[in-house]
């Protein structure tokens, strides 16, 4: 992949991925905690993947015993590592806070690719850095004097450690050979086992009983737009483009965010808010 289609895979996966307050909206209304959200998105993306990948794609569901670790990685470490994290960050702080501290993200997968993929760090890719985090900072409603909690700080950065690490460890695996479609199925395999232990089994069966089929086609079309095709979106990008430079444009989850609670739920934009997204778009411009 050329690096223009990987920008605009980033991108849309980006901008995928900001829509997920749809979905998160949508199934809390439902009755669904956010971490049931979490185990649900799983549960789908890794069933509508497999049966894809079982009458298309047979031949790419084999790994090798050996490259598994990738997908723990992916899958555990990074998907249900950093929801856990991100859900529990939320009880010790405010919203906007936990949302800052996520986007710490691309500054871990820029220290990590530079040890492990040898990625250089030049003063444009910091400079886009820096203007990325403000952006989020901005966009998310800032610290708001908010007090912080020594967990509270913890668990954030654990987020954003964890949403980092899918982009090391799929590129681990993207050398090791495997294609998109092999890497997002047996990533939210491994993030379905790394959820379920923390759900309340009980009350998820009870709200997916509760939900109907109506609502259950809903929540997987939703599923579908903002896990599956985002997923295999960022990974294909990471075939012709850096780590760095992918987490960085994939910052403009956010400002799509911001729209979509614009447009959609009639959410006001502050000023910081669009001098945030501003900042957001003009690291994208930097790096892209």
């Amino acid at each position: 992949m050329n690096g223009k289609k990987s920008v605009l895979c980033v991108l849309a996966a980006g901008m995928l991925w900001g829509c997920m307050g749809i979905l998160v909206r949508t199934m809390n209304g439902g009755g669904f905690t956010s971490l049931e959200v979490t185990a649900f998105r799983s549960l789908v993306t890794a069933v509508l993947m497999l049966a894809g990948m079982a009458i298309f794609k047979r031949k790419e569901l084999k790994v090798r015993w050996k490259d598994l670790w990738c997908f723990v990685g992916t899958g555990i470490l990074s998907v249900a590592f950093f929801n856990v994290c991100y859900f529990t960050c939320m009880h010790y702080a405010t919203l906007s806070v936990a949302a800052i501290l996520l986007y710490t993200a691309p500054s871990f997968v820029m220290i990590f690719s530079y040890f492990l993929f040898k990625e250089k760090i030049g003063r444009r890719k910091l400079i886009a850095l820096a203007l990325a985090f403000a952006g989020c900072v901005l966009t998310s409603g800032g610290l708001g004097g908010a007090k912080l909690s020594a967990m509270g700080l913890l668990t954030g950065l654990g987020a954003g450690l964890g949403y980092a690490l899918y982009s090391i460890f799929g590129k681990f695996a993207i050398r090791r050979g495997y294609s998109s479609y092999t890497i997002t199925t047996y990533t939210f395999l491994f993030a379905l086992v790394g959820t379920v232990p923390f759900l309340n089994l009980r009350h998820f069966a009870i709200c997916i009983a509760e939900a109907g089929g109506s609502n259950l086609f809903t929540y997987a079309a939703l599923t579908f737009m903002t896990t599956v095709a985002a997923y295999l979106l960022y990974t294909a990008s990471l075939r012709g483009m850096e780590n760095g430079r992918a987490s960085i444009i994939a910052s403009i989850e956010p400002v799509m965010a911001s729209l979509v609670g614009f447009f959609l739920y009639k959410e006001a934009f502050s000023i910081p808010g669009i001098i945030g997204m501003i900042l957001v778009l003009t690291s994208c411009v930097l790096v892209g």
